[in-house]
């Protein structure tokens, strides 16, 4: 099956969909109000975690290491570096916790993954203080992603494959083809009914020697809600608290860092990695997550249309599966294969979040 596509939103969700279904034959326009990688859409920003581990959900962790290779065969297509494999550590504080469900599905799936002592970090950052930490997850296949880089590269690489890009603000109703598919992120809160909510989120970026990615692993703190990475390309260290903020208007809201983000970033650092304790804060960037109640994912028909899906709730954890994502959610919305339960518009309960422990 193919024929016409429109595609609404080209960050990394919308970008790679086009990017695949065009492959697939399929004749694809796709739509962003702004420009690709804008500082304000969740898809831009400079980097981005790509990471295994996902407690025991075992198909988001089949999806990122899937998603692994992807992004290394668009590093190929494109000639561009989009993924340091620095490895990440996981700062687990119990036997039963994120950490030992992620390491359990890892194994099981043939992910590559160590569990280490906590005073063997010692050897991964430049200054590590275990304190009350169990062991460290150490996922040495991990790394960074370039979300900007990735972002462009995507689209760049879907209109070599025939997607024709347009810059515009459309809106239910005024889309015409075959299949129409809304992933506008953020912005599918202003546009349709979807159970996502838009909170604030910031990233605090230090300055500090001999703390560049690689060698420096990236890091996260389920429990704590907190996670960074080394300096990369000169950017600085960079801390960001997870909880989630407040709630944002993508489109409007003002991109100030909240009072109390740098304190607590700050506070970390000095437990975690006491030589950061006091180094200068060089910027700051806020950003967004679209929200769903469970952080699944969207991915399911528009409510009264056969030919309209939507696609969103990356949840602050969706840019790493952007290829993986769009190959599964292509087959859905051709026809080829039935969404996933998870994924639909019903009721969703709380449950253990797929990014860290900071829900509300």
């Amino acid at each position: 099956m193919s024929g016409s596509a429109s595609i609404v939103g080209a960050g990394i969700f919308g970008a790679s969909l086009a990017y695949r279904l065009a492959r697939d034959g399929w004749r694809v326009t796709l739509y962003e109000r702004h420009e690709p990688g804008h500082a304000g859409a969740a898809s831009g920003g400079d980097s981005r975690l790509l990471r295994y581990a996902h407690g025991s959900e075992g198909w988001y962790t089949r999806s990122a290491w899937r998603a692994r290779e992807l992004w290394r065969e668009l590093e190929v297509e494109t000639g561009q570096e989009l993924l340091v494999e620095s490895g990440i550590a996981w700062f687990a504080r119990s036997e039963s916790g994120w950490e030992a469900e992620s390491e359990r599905v890892l194994r099981a799936e043939g992910i590559p993954v160590e569990r280490l002592e906590p005073d063997a970090a010692r050897d991964l950052f430049p200054s590590f203080e275990p304190g009350d930490l169990r062991f460290v997850l150490w996922e040495p296949s991990a790394g960074v992603l370039g979300a900007r880089a990735a972002t462009l590269a995507t689209v760049e690489a879907a209109e070599r494959a025939g997607v024709r890009l347009i810059n515009d603000v459309v809106r239910p109703g005024t889309v015409q083809a075959d299949l129409v598919v809304w992933a506008a992120g953020a912005w599918l809160q202003e546009l349709l009914d979807v159970p996502i909510r838009v909170t604030k989120q910031d990233t605090l970026y230090f300055a500090a020697d001999g703390w560049g990615t690689p060698p420096v692993p990236a890091w996260v703190d389920y429990d704590q809600a907190i996670y960074g990475h080394g300096d990369l390309d000169g950017l600085g260290v960079k801390a960001a608290p997870d909880a989630e903020g407040p709630p944002f208007d993508p489109e409007h809201g003002e991109r100030i860092v909240s009072a109390g983000t740098e304190q607590a970033a700050r506070a970390y650092l000095a437990e975690r990695f006491p030589a950061l304790r006091d180094a200068p804060l060089t910027h700051a960037v806020v950003c967004q997550y679209a929200l769903t109640t469970d952080t699944n994912f969207v991915l399911a028909r528009r409510p009264g249309s056969e030919r309209e899906w939507i696609l969103g709730g990356g949840s602050g954890h969706g840019f790493k599966h952007g290829p993986a994502l769009a190959e599964y959610a292509a087959r859905v919305v051709t026809g080829q294969e039935e969404p996933e339960e998870q994924f639909g518009l019903g009721p969703r309960e709380r449950r253990p979040s797929l990014r860290t422990a900071g829900t509300t």
